[in-house]
């Protein structure tokens, strides 16, 4: 029974959220290769177009997916998961599930976290992978570089340990995400209006908590 609700919660956040990230990713890639290259070709001594596939490489694994990802998340996934425990809570779901003797938090909390923490990680590699394509996209039609110049740039200096970092911030974030987000549709209180603000809290508080935490890491192990 857990691991089925494991496997539902895994596709309805990763197929679920897949269009968003990817229109998201494609986009910042494709925004960070083009703005890059305008102030490149302003500089009295331009530098080469290879260095815009270093930065859009790194920008994405670094900051760009992970971070502005999990924001996507938390306003599209927090909410969905505050919002249906809440419904859950209000309506005495929760309260008939312990009377039959289920362990709410294990069935109801618990599988939306793992699954959260096993897909994040791959729909954040996607979006890498998409937001590189973008940058590309963006660049080569635009007339700023060449595939050439762009590969060069992606496969030049690249640092393993930044995919620490990368995964470090998908685990961390996705589980803000969803604790943040179960935490308060399942202690919610009265009716509709109270399911709304624990939804808005669940949004706002962890997106505050990402930032901070996006912070914390980028300061302690970068």
């Amino acid at each position: 029974m857990y691991a089925r609700e494991t496997f539902r919660q895994t596709h309805d956040i990763g197929i679920g959220s897949l269009p968003i990230i990817a229109i998201i990713s494609t986009f910042l890639g494709a925004v960070t290769a083009v703005q890059f290259a305008k102030q490149f070709l302003d500089m009295t001594l331009p530098l080469p177009m290879s260095l815009i596939g270093y930065i859009v490489r790194d920008s994405l694994i670094l900051e760009l997916v992970p971070t502005i990802g999990s924001l996507m998340l938390a306003g599209k996934v927090g909410s969905n998961i505050s919002s249906e425990l809440g419904s859950m809570r209000v309506t005495e779901q929760i309260d008939a599930l312990e009377i039959m003797g289920v362990n709410t938090k294990a069935y109801l909390i618990m599988p939306k976290i793992l699954g959260a923490l096993i897909i994040v990680p791959l729909l954040f590699a996607s979006a890498i992978i998409l937001g590189m394509v973008g940058g590309f996209l963006a660049g080569y039609f635009g007339d700023f570089f060449s595939w050439e110049e762009y590969k060069s740039g992606l496969q030049d200096s690249f640092t393993s340990y930044y995919m620490v970092i990368f995964l470090l911030k998908c685990y961390v974030f996705s589980f803000i995400v969803t604790s943040v987000s179960c935490y308060q549709g399942y202690y919610v209180k009265g009716g509709a209006l109270e399911i709304g603000a624990a939804s808005t809290r669940a949004v706002v508080n962890s997106s505050i908590m990402i930032i901070v935490t996006n912070f914390l890491i980028a300061f302690l192990f970068l």
